[in-house]
């Protein structure tokens, strides 16, 4: 994570808590205030980054849950600075306020704490002080959350955690004593309420919205809860979440439900992504994807994005290694497939990788074995295999199309040119949205779609306006990847409901 006044991605808007109120069906709504943003403040997403590898080498230190370590790279996805959905929460007795991010895509509660002394961040935050709180327990386990360019350390504790109008009691939460680096510092919440499941919480904490603290207390009647996230910019209402149920007001129509595949993250399957109604081929067999409210754009594989950045003008990257790849290994991936050739092999039929029976895998890894005798040739290969794999996918969508061969060799070649920028940035013209691609998203056997204005976050009004692509790239490996983010870009069209009793994700219309 990082923010730079300059070079950093657009925030659309900030949200902050502005009512809330319990209702006699059972259900609890807070309501979110925006605020806009001018284009000299704005926050940056890194997905794809050095940030991101610097958080992998990090992972095995946040692993304090043993038993669930597979799920906790859940943080490599998060940039909590580029989250919009804000609100506010307080935790004691007599309450104490803090602002937090409401996120579906991690599941632990934090703030800092009053005994945070060394942390320049903690001084610009509201302070939890357990001395204050007559219902206020200790707990004594340590606590560390890694994420790509900063952190959290410190330590549980027990107190009431008020929502709203609701009090959960005896809550376990972090306190956080070190917030190391700047992007903390300059961060607009206090701490963050994590909406995930407990799988992939630190130290096995109990989330606070989970069943058996919400619902076992009969604060709420039904374990669910639903965003809506107003993404009009001429309303100052910023949208509303509903512990609960839902709120027949901002949806349409029926919602679509699919099954939670996975839980942690509150992930599912998904089908064919699609570009101007024609498929990219990427996800025929099926992809897996999250909601996740805490991520404010729409990401996805790198092969994918770039197909789509190309389709809408996006600005992008010459990847020489893209290059490379097509010129000398294009010709014979395209004839692997007109020759029905499985396109999972081909990467490994023509030497660029390996192939361990699910994916290909890069041939570097010989190198390491005699590193002098093949380091000019594995140097490629290395290098290759993922250019390769995404040339694959680009080749077969344009078969699908049935462009000509010549048609094809351009098209790749294009591709190389506007790769995703490594910092998740790209420009478009806002001249243009009028001329953009619906680009679509298979879900439940329905194709819910993102119109350009949906998908393009505007930045000012009239001649200084800046518009930027809604889509970044995000490879994570297998098995838990590669995976699709449907952030605030998607959660904003369509109202979203999560329902923890049938393990189910639904969306709707938003209205």
């Amino acid at each position: 994570m990082g923010v730079h006044s300059v070079t950093s991605l657009v925030v659309s808007f900030l949200l902050f808590f502005s009512a809330s109120s319990e209702s006699n069906d059972g259900t609890l709504r807070v309501g979110l205030k925006k605020l806009k943003l001018d284009p000299n403040n704005r926050l940056a997403t890194r997905f794809g980054s050095k940030q991101e590898k610097a958080f992998r080498s990090s992972l095995k230190e946040f692993r304090s849950n043993d038993k669930n370590a597979g799920d906790a790279d859940i943080v490599a996805l998060k940039n909590y600075l580029d989250a919009q959905y804000y609100g506010e929460i307080a935790i004691g007795t007599p309450p104490q306020k803090f602002t937090v991010i409401f996120d579906t895509g991690s599941s632990n509660l934090w703030v800092p704490s009053g005994k945070c002394y060394f942390s320049l961040s903690c001084f610009f935050h509201s302070k939890y002080k357990s001395s204050r709180s007559s219902t206020y327990k200790e707990s004594g386990k340590r606590a560390a959350i890694h994420y790509g360019s900063g952190s959290i350390a410190g330590f549980f504790s027990y107190d009431a955690v008020t929502v709203g109008d609701l009090v959960v009691k005896t809550q376990e939460f972090i306190e956080a004593t070190s917030e190391p680096g700047l992007t903390f510092l300059v961060a607009k919440f206090d701490g963050l309420l994590g909406l995930g499941f407990q799988e992939i919480s630190v130290g096995n904490a109990t989330p606070v919205w989970y069943a058996y603290n919400m619902l076992k207390q009969g604060l709420i009647k039904k374990p669910v809860f639903s965003f809506w996230l107003n993404r009009d910019t001429k309303s100052e209402e910023g949208g509303e979440l509903v512990f609960g149920g839902v709120d027949p007001k901002h949806f349409k129509g029926e919602h679509t439900y699919v099954p939670v595949t996975r839980r942690g993250y509150w992930q599912f399957d998904m089908g064919e992504v699609l570009i101007a109604g024609k498929s990219t081929g990427y996800c025929e067999n099926g992809c897996s994807a999250i909601a996740d409210s805490g991520t404010s754009l729409l990401a996805g594989p790198t092969a994918v994005i770039a197909m789509i950045n190309k389709a809408i003008g996006a600005s992008g990257v010459v990847s020489q290694q893209c290059k490379t790849v097509v010129d000398q290994y294009g010709q014979s991936i395209l004839d692997l497939l007109l020759a029905k050739a499985q396109p999972k092999h081909i990467c490994s039929q023509i030497g660029l990788c390996t192939f361990d029976g699910t994916h290909g895998v890069s041939m570097g890894i010989e190198s390491v074995v005699d590193k002098e005798s093949t380091k000019s040739s594995s140097g490629l290969r290395d290098a290759g295999c993922a250019p390769c794999e995404m040339a694959v996918v680009w080749i077969q969508s344009q078969l699908m199309q049935n462009m000509t061969q010549k048609r094809i060799v351009n098209y790749i070649n294009d591709i190389c040119e506007r790769m995703p920028s490594p910092n998740g940035e790209s420009a478009v013209d806002c001249s243009q949205l009028c001329k953009m691609p619906t680009v679509s998203f298979t879900i439940g056997g329905k194709v819910f779609d993102l119109a350009p204005e949906e998908y393009v976050l505007k930045i000012g009004e009239g001649p200084v306006a800046q518009c930027i692509s809604g889509f970044t790239a995000l490879d994570l490996p297998p098995p838990r990847g590669p995976l699709w983010i449907l952030g605030d870009v998607f959660m904003g069209r369509y109202h979203t409901v999560f329902h923890f009793g049938n393990e189910q994700v639904g969306f709707a219309e938003a209205a």
